[in-house]
């Protein structure tokens, strides 16, 4: 630790330096984080053809800031995971599925509720580090994925087929360029990621967690 650090004062600075990015970061979440609810791109206006459904599916896992900060979770744990890829696929096809689910008005329980405690269980897992076995994370995945989607069909409901076929490719193609693209990035720059000065995957649990949290309360009092 000396070979790196000269002197004690360097060192206690940049351990100052962390925490203080650390609660910067987790206030600008908290201040952005929404309830888990569908969250509409046309003000309420259900999607009346192909170009707004694509559009509502792009926006809808983006404007959601607790669907978001848990797609992009997915992708750094997908990173540390042999076939890590097979956890997003899973998400994405249960995704697909819950918003099938509502949409024939087949009620899911407390969606809302599930949906905070997916994003608080996976910044746990982000703080923590720990790297459950495959299977067992495909299956969070998919759970997690059956209440995201059917949060994301609140908003299509009533649409005909044609905007409803195009906001279901449109979510399922954002996600997974968000989530495959954090798994990318994640795997190229591992050793930044882990540093032990600056641990960011740490770090982002934390916020994520934070996010889980609000979503949570917001959900319960909602």
């Amino acid at each position: 630790m000396f070979k790196t650090f000269p002197n004690l004062s360097q060192y206690f600075l940049l351990q100052k330096s962390n925490r203080v990015f650390f609660l910067g970061l987790s206030l600008l979440l908290l201040l952005m984080a929404q309830p888990a609810t569908a969250h509409h791109v046309f003000g309420g206006r259900t999607p009346a053809n192909f170009f707004e459904g694509f559009l509502s599916g792009l926006a809808h896992p983006i404007i959601g800031l607790d669907h978001f900060a848990f797609v992009v979770s997915m992708g750094l744990i997908a990173a540390g995971i042999v076939n890590g890829m097979g956890i997003i696929i899973a998400f994405l096809l249960a995704a697909m599925l819950g918003t099938g689910i509502h949409l024939i008005s087949f009620n899911l329980p407390i969606p809302e509720v599930a949906i905070a405690l997916s994003v608080i269980t996976i910044g746990i897992l982000l703080i923590l580090k720990k790297q459950l076995p495959l299977t067992i994370l495909i299956s969070l995945a998919t759970v997690a994925g059956l209440f995201h989607g059917y949060a994301y069909g609140e908003s299509i409901m009533g649409a005909e087929m044609t905007p409803l076929i195009s906001y279901l490719a449109g979510f399922t193609v954002i996600q997974m360029v968000i989530a495959g693209a954090t798994m990318k990035l994640a795997q190229s720059f591992q050793q930044t990621l882990e540093n032990r000065q600056l641990p960011l995957i740490k770090y982002s649990g934390f916020a994520v967690l934070a996010i889980g949290v609000i979503a949570l309360s917001s959900a319960i009092t909602g």
